[in-house]
């Protein structure tokens, strides 16, 4: 698959109108600030194609990118940001639920988190959401390059426990600043989907 052919198709907030082609979907989830589309934009090596929202929980859609004609990246709604009103919460958990009532469509669930901080309870709602799926399902722990290499091992550590993640599930130290984990993703994205 060429990360290089990308094209943004749609935004939906209506799960009736997900494409139907059955193009495996790559779905990136992570709260409004964890740097979702910078993580998308270097697993595609561009530089604005995902759009970085300048007030985090902008993104109340799913955004659909189609890659190469072989797959779609999935951007997820952000989920956790104080200022979002509870009945935008409320929707968002149920186009949650509505889009993980199918997991067949789901080629790889990537849940990307603060390498800095402990998991919230919202990222550990989503990485439940991801492992009751019984779809294939990755961590990315954004912002490493904001770490000291001392606290990278404690880190992950705790992220893994949080998160109650078994051994099988990779948890991958990345920085879509530098572009430290792309590889390791991508092989990811590529075994999920026979790539």
């Amino acid at each position: 698959m060429n990360l290089q052919i990308a094209e943004f198709v749609t935004s939906i907030t209506d799960l009736s109108k997900l494409p139907k082609d059955g193009l495996p979907q790559i779905c990136f989830s992570g709260k409004s600030n964890v740097g979702k589309s910078s993580v998308i934009n270097r697993v595609l090596n561009r530089k604005n194609f995902a759009r970085v929202g300048e007030t985090p929980g902008k993104t109340v859609h799913i955004n659909f990118f189609r890659i190469d004609n072989r797959a779609y990246f999935v951007d997820l709604p952000g989920y956790g940001f104080a200022k979002v009103p509870k009945a935008e919460k409320e929707r968002w958990g149920k186009l949650m639920e509505q889009y993980f009532s199918v997991p067949e469509r789901i080629g790889l669930g990537v849940l990307i988190v603060d390498a800095r901080h402990k998991p919230t309870a919202d990222d550990v709602t989503m990485a439940e959401y991801f492992k009751s799926s019984g779809r294939p399902f990755a961590v990315v722990a954004n912002k490493l390059d904001k770490l000291k290499k001392s606290e990278l091992e404690p880190n992950m550590a705790l992220i893994r426990q949080t998160l109650s993640l078994p051994e099988e599930i990779p948890l991958i130290p990345f920085s879509a600043e530098k572009g430290t984990g792309r590889d390791e993703l991508v092989k990811a994205i590529f075994a999920a989907c026979e790539l």
